[in-house]
């Protein structure tokens, strides 16, 4: 495996000032040498201004948050991350890639939940490029392998949970959405491990039943909610019931039997428990009549 190793770069500003100091001086030397019948030197004059004429195409920029991957002949030579103009070998081959922060966010996905329903579900993930030489010679399209890799991952993830938990310790998409998360980048950064590439943060962006189902799920979800509110209505029917009886039992206000008390608690479990105002009825009468 290729690993990414710094390449010394010197500063473009000092060997520019170099060069501009040396390249007339060379050529200034060639009459001189001429002058004196030096031919040697002044074939080495114009050979050296010729080496200097070359090293002009060794300079290069480097911007905040990129780097520059250095090629000789299909070796790698190191990688230059230090901002500024830079001189390296002019015959060295300078590939440019981004080191900054990126978003991508994936497609709307379907695939079968762990209760084996059909939901679309879709995610986001913060990425930036780590490693520069893995990015570039490890895999053919390091962004590309990242999308892929991406969708793939958030697929397993998906088939793993599911979307609703019917127990109450249970772990699921829609219930765990801080636990999900972390569980789709620790999948997604096994996945881009060989990629040079970091996943810095992936949540899910969109999670929905299949529209097949979507209607089925809701009027579902929409039981469950009643079924819900009817334990607790009747839960405080029964306590309100109770202690309206232990209260008339202190008080010895009334003296009930208990075919009274049953009758009692019928009717306030009706009034307390039905979906629609009760309407009174006075009795004139005694309690048994």
């Amino acid at each position: 495996m290729i690993r990414e190793r710094e390449h010394p770069a010197p500063s473009g500003w000092l060997v520019l000032t170099v060069l501009l100091v040396a390249m007339p001086l060379t050529l200034l030397a060639v009459p001189v040498a001429v002058q004196r019948s030096e031919p040697l030197l002044a074939v080495a004059a114009i050979v050296l201004f010729a080496v200097e004429a070359v090293c002009l195409g060794g300079f290069f920029v480097v911007n905040p948050n990129e780097g520059r991957v250095l090629q000789l002949m299909g070796s790698y030579r190191g990688t230059v991350r230090n901002a500024g103009l830079r001189w390296a070998s002019p015959f060295y081959t300078k590939r440019s890639i981004s080191l900054r922060v990126r978003n991508f966010e994936s497609g709307r996905l379907k695939v079968n939940d762990n209760d084996g329903n059909p939901i679309e579900i879709a995610a986001v993930v913060v990425w930036k490029v780590v490693d520069s030489a893995e990015a570039f010679f490890e895999v053919d399209d390091y962004a590309n392998y990242m999308k892929v890799q991406t969708e793939a991952a958030l697929r397993n993830l998906a088939t793993r949970y599911p979307y609703d938990g019917h127990q109450e310790d249970e772990v699921s998409l829609r219930g765990n959405t801080a636990a999900v998360a972390g569980e789709l980048q620790k999948e997604i950064q096994d996945r881009l491990s060989r990629a040079g590439v970091q996943a810095i943060e992936a949540r899910i962006s969109h999670l929905a039943y299949a529209p097949e189902i979507a209607a089925s799920m809701l009027r579902r979800q929409q039981a469950g909610a009643v079924v819900a509110a009817r334990q607790r209505i009747v839960e405080g029917a029964v306590g309100m019931v109770e202690m309206a009886l232990e209260l008339l039992s202190k008080s010895n206000m009334v003296n009930l039997d208990e075919d009274r008390k049953a009758a009692m608690v019928s009717n306030l479990l009706v009034v307390l428990c039905g979906e629609r105002d009760p309407q009174p009825v006075v009795n004139t009468g005694t309690i048994y009549q």
